[in-house]
C-alpha cells in the first residue's frame, strides 16, 4: 500500500469515527435522566422495545437515525425526530419497526417526526412490507403546530395511509405502551390490530384536564382512557398486557402467523462474499472530493466474488454499467466513473462529469434492466452534466433528459448509495430523493448540493461583483475574500451529509462495509411487491 493509501485510509475512518461518536449520543435520545424516568415508570425505552421486538441475531437497518440533527436548538432539539425506524425481523418476517421516543419531549412530533414516519409508511406501502407502531406520544409539538398539523404532508397525511395500507392489504399492528392522545388517538385504531398496556397506555381525544376544562366533566386519565376502559368497555383495543415485554410477546404471536406473501421474483443465488478486501474502500476512496479514482476498485469490494460484468464498457466511460450480484441477488449498476477517460477519438472526458454518450449508455441499461426484472443501484459520486458549446451543440439536453426520464420511469425497484459528490442535475440523473429509491444512503464522504462550495462561493462573488460594479462601486481583494469565505463556510455546512439525513434526504449515513447489508434488505423488502406495470420511457427526442 502506498503513501496516498494510507492517508486516504485514516481520512475516512476518522470520519466514520465521527459518525458513528454521533450515532451514540442520538442513541440517549433525550439523556440518561429521562431514560432512568422511563423506567422508573416500569417502561422500556424506543430503543430497548424494538431490540427486544426484533428477532435475536438477525440483522436490522435504522431509517433516518439522524433526522432532526441541529434542526431545532431553540427547542431544545430533537434527537433521531424523537422516533425510532428500524427495517428488521419480528418472528421471521421482515417487518418496519416504528417506536415513538418518550424521552423526547414526552414524544411530541416536531415537523420532522412527521416526515420520518411518513417516511417509515412510504417504505411500508412501496414494498407491501407489514408495519408496526409502538405508541408513546403527546401528540403534536404545539410551538410548532403549524408546520405539522395541516398541510398534506404532515400529522394528518399518516391517518390516510393508514385506511390506504389497510385496503393494500399491509399488514398494521399498534400497542399502546404510552400516551396516544387527541388526533394521535386514531392511528393504533386504524391499525388492523391494536394492543395497549395496563396502567402505562392511555388513549383518548382529550385528557382529563381538557374534558374537565370543556365539559366540566371530573375523570381521571385511567378511568377516561386506560387499558381496562377500552378493552372491556369501549372496546377499542383487541389486547391488554400487563406490561411492555407482553405486549411486544403478544406482536411477536400475531406476526409470526402471518401467512406468505406474493414475490416479485428478484434472482438470488447463493450469496458469495466480494473476493477483494471490502476495507481497502477506506484507502480508495480519496480525502479531497476532487481527486480521481477508479470506481471499479469500489465495485470490485462491494459484489459478490468482485465479479461485474460490464455493459458497454469502452463507450460512455464516464458511467460505469453493468451487472453484478450482491449477497446472492441479481443486480444492474449505474455508477459515476471518477477518473479521467480518453475517447477512441482521444477526447478527454473529466470524471463525475456526464456526458452525452454516457446518458445515453446508462438509459440503455436502464431499459434493459426493466425488461430483465433486475434491480438498480446507482453509485453515486457526480459533479453534473458536461457544459459548453460542445456539449450543448450535442444535445446534452436531451440525452440528459432522456436519462431522467428512465430513471423516473423506471418500475424495477432502485437504490442510491452516494459515495462522495451528488451535484446538481446529477443527482437527479443519479437517482436522488426524488427520483423514488426504495433506499439511499450516504457514506460519510458524501457532499450534497446543487454545486460544490468552492464553486457556489466564486460564482456567488461574481454576481455580487458584478452588481457592485453597476452602481459604480467596487469590491476590495479584502472584502471579496471575506465575502467567498463566507458563502463557502455556508455551502460546505450544507453540503455535509449530516446535513441531508437531518432533513431526511438520506435514509442513513453509513459504514461502506455496511452497503452490501443495506441493499440485500433492501432488495428483500421489495420482493414483497411484485411490479404490476410495465416500463414505458415515454416520450423522448431521439
Amino acid at each position: 500500500m502506498d503513501i496516498n493509501f494510507n492517508s486516504n485510509e485514516d481520512h475516512n475512518k476518522i470520519l466514520l469515527s465521527e459518525v458513528r461518536k454521533k450515532y451514540a449520543e442520538i442513541k440517549l435520545g433525550g439523556g440518561r435522566k429521562r431514560i432512568e424516568k422511563q423506567h422508573q415508570k416500569g417502561k422500556l425505552t424506543a430503543r430497548e422495545r424494538v431490540d427486544y421486538l426484533l428477532d435475536t441475531g438477525t440483522k436490522s437497518i435504522e431509517i433516518a437515525a439522524f433526522a432532526g440533527d441541529k434542526m431545532y436548538p431553540e427547542h431544545g432539539g430533537c434527537p433521531s425526530g424523537g422516533v425510532v425506524i428500524k427495517i428488521g425481523y419480528v418472528s421471521g418476517k421482515q417487518c418496519i419497526v416504528v417506536a415513538n421516543d418518550a424521552t423526547v419531549k414526552a414524544g411530541a412530533w416536531f415537523p420532522i417526526t412527521g416526515k420520518k414516519n411518513l417516511r417509515a409508511q412510504e417504505i411500508a406501502m412501496e414494498n407491501r412490507l407489514p408495519i408496526i407502531y409502538l405508541v408513546d406520544s403527546a401528540g403534536v409539538y404545539l410551538p410548532l403546530q403549524d408546520e405539522i398539523f395541516p398541510d398534506k404532508e404532515h400529522f394528518g397525511r399518516i391517518f390516510r395511509n393508514n385506511a390506504q395500507m389497510s385496503s393494500m392489504g399491509i399488514t398494521q399492528i399498534a400497542a399502546v405502551m404510552g400516551s396516544c392522545v387527541a388526533g394521535g388517538a386514531y392511528l393504533p385504531i386504524m391499525s388492523d390490530e391494536a394492543l395497549i398496556v395496563d396502567k402505562t397506555g392511555s388513549i383518548f381525544l382529550a385528557g382529563s384536564y381538557l374534558v374537565k376544562a370543556a365539559i366540566g366533566e371530573v375523570i381521571d386519565n385511567e378511568t377516561l382512557g386506560g387499558a381496562t376502559t377500552h378493552c372491556e368497555i369501549s372496546g377499542v383495543t383487541d389486547y391488554k398486557s400487563k406490561d411492555d415485554k407482553s405486549a411486544l410477546d403478544t406482536i411477536k404471536g400475531i406476526i409470526g402467523k402471518i401467512g406468505d406473501y406474493t414475490k416479485a421474483g428478484f434472482n438470488r443465488i447463493e450469496a458469495n462474499a466480494p473476493s477483494q478486501n471490502p476495507e481497502d474502500i477506506y484507502g480508495i476512496l480519496p480525502k479531497a472530493r476532487n481527486e480521481q479514482y477508479d470506481m471499479m476498485d469500489i465495485i470490485h469490494r462491494l459484489v459478490d466474488n468482485s465479479e461485474f460484468e460490464a455493459y458497454k464498457d469502452g463507450y460512455g466511460q464516464t458511467i460505469i454499467t453493468g451487472y453484478a450480484r450482491i449477497d446472492g441477488w441479481a443486480v444492474g449498476i449505474i455508477a459515476n466513473q471518477r477518473k479521467i477517460v480518453k475517447t477512441k477519438k482521444g477526447e478527454m472526458q473529466f470524471g463525475g462529469v456526464i456526458y452525452s454518450d454516457s446518458a445515453d449508455k446508462a438509459t440503455r441499461f436502464i431499459a434493459n434492466c426493466n425488461q430483465k426484472k433486475i434491480p438498480l443501484v446507482f453509485l453515486q459520486d457526480v459533479t453534473g452534466f458536461m457544459v459548453g458549446s460542445k456539449s450543448e451543440h450535442g444535445g446534452i439536453i436531451k440525452d440528459g433528459a432522456k436519462m431522467v426520464n428512465a430513471v423516473s420511469n423506471s418500475v424495477v425497484p432502485k437504490f442510491t448509495i452516494i459515495i462522495g459528490n451528488s451535484y446538481g442535475a446529477g443527482n437527479y440523473a443519479m437517482c436522488g430523493k426524488a427520483y423514488d429509491p426504495r433506499l439511499i444512503c450516504a457514506w460519510p464522504s458524501a457532499a450534497l448540493a446543487v454545486m460544490g462550495g468552492a464553486q457556489a462561493a466564486k460564482v456567488l462573488t461574481q454576481i455580487e461583483k458584478a452588481s457592485l460594479k453597476k452602481k459604480g462601486e467596487v469590491l476590495s481583494e479584502a472584502d471579496e475574500k471575506k465575502l467567498f469565505e463566507s458563502i463557502k463556510t455556508k455551502y460546505d455546512t450544507q453540503t455535509s451529509p449530516y446535513y441531508a439525513a437531518a432533513r431526511i434526504w438520506t435514509d442513513a449515513i453509513i459504514d461502506p462495509l455496511d452497503t452490501r447489508t443495506w441493499i440485500s434488505m433492501g432488495i428483500e423488502a421489495a420482493d414483497h411487491a411484485p411490479i404490476t406495470r410495465n416500463f414505458n420511457l415515454g416520450v423522448v427526442q431521439v
